[in-house]
């Protein structure tokens, strides 16, 4: 129960913060331009430029029945938590709709940055939280669902691609649609910042015919843990040992000519790995 409580505290002000800093992104600086980089918000000042309607009052008015429409596919408790989200980032747009009158820059490109920093910022400490604020992406869910052939990937391209056209309609200006996309771009670099950080990891897939010194020399200079595969060769149908490794990124020059000074002909796949738990490295956090 006390752990409980305290992932409740946790993802309460996880959401709190991350919508007070999606509102300022809003209201200060995408509103005054009519920049809108995607989804539900961006769509929102698109339409609030239009109609005359406040930014919250069009988000509640188009997500409350997007929730209600994807309830099958979210499930009930799902849909309840995304609804609580959506509902507590418009009352954040609402209380901090006088910013949208604080001039802050009259610089457009520079709105669209700091907007975007902030933004994606916002949603980065909501999704860390396992927290959600509704949006297109329920639309893509339900297009999807209705006809399986559309990637769900292609479904939210396609829509916060028309969001970002929209807005340079709107506004009569292409130059308004083009640092809506400088904006999107900056939001998703952003949240995988905020989710992943930089403090990346390299895995390591080692093919070799040296499987016991490099298992010896890993295991004693570099003191990480190896998982080893049996594996054949495609062209010469032969037996291979296959040894996968996690090192943090400060290792990765040291593996590299560990490897090279062991079996100079191993093959080695290296990836960027954003996330490893377990042993030597972090704590499953989820």
């Amino acid at each position: 129960m006390k752990i409980n409580f305290k992932n409740f505290i946790k993802e309460s002000i996880g959401m709190i913060v991350g919508c007070i800093l999606i509102s300022v992104a809003l209201n200060m600086f995408f509103s005054p331009h009519t920049i809108a980089p995607g989804g539900l918000s961006g769509l929102s000042v698109v339409l609030s430029k239009v109609s005359g309607l406040s930014v919250s009052a069009i988000m509640l008015i188009m997500g409350i029945p997007l929730i209600f429409f994807s309830i099958k596919i979210l499930g009930t408790k799902n849909a309840i938590k995304t609804l609580i989200g959506m509902l507590l980032l418009s009352l954040c747009i609402s209380l901090t709709s006088s910013l949208s009158q604080v001039s802050v820059t009259d610089d457009v490109l520079l709105a669209a940055i700091t907007g975007a920093i902030l933004l994606g910022l916002g949603l980065g400490v909501v999704f860390s939280v396992d927290g959600s604020t509704g949006g297109t992406d329920l639309i893509a869910l339900m297009i999807n669902k209705a006809i399986p052939s559309i990637p769900l990937s292609k479904c939210l391209v396609c829509i916060d691609g028309l969001v970002v056209m929209s807005s340079g309609i709107v506004n009569k200006n292409l130059e308004t649609a083009l640092y809506s996309a400088i904006s999107l771009y900056v939001i998703v670099k952003m949240i995988d910042f905020i989710i992943s950080g930089f403090d990346y990891s390299k895995c390591f897939i080692i093919i070799t015919n040296e499987e016991e010194k490099l298992k010896e020399a890993i295991v004693n200079d570099i003191k990480r843990g190896i998982t080893i595969l049996d594996g054949r060769g495609g062209y010469t149908d032969s037996s291979k040992s296959v040894l996968i490794v996690a090192v943090n990124k400060k290792q990765e020059v040291h593996m590299k000519k560990l490897i090279k000074n062991v079996d100079k002909n191993a093959f080695i796949i290296v990836s960027k790995a954003h996330e490893v738990f377990g042993e030597g490295f972090s704590p499953i956090s989820a």
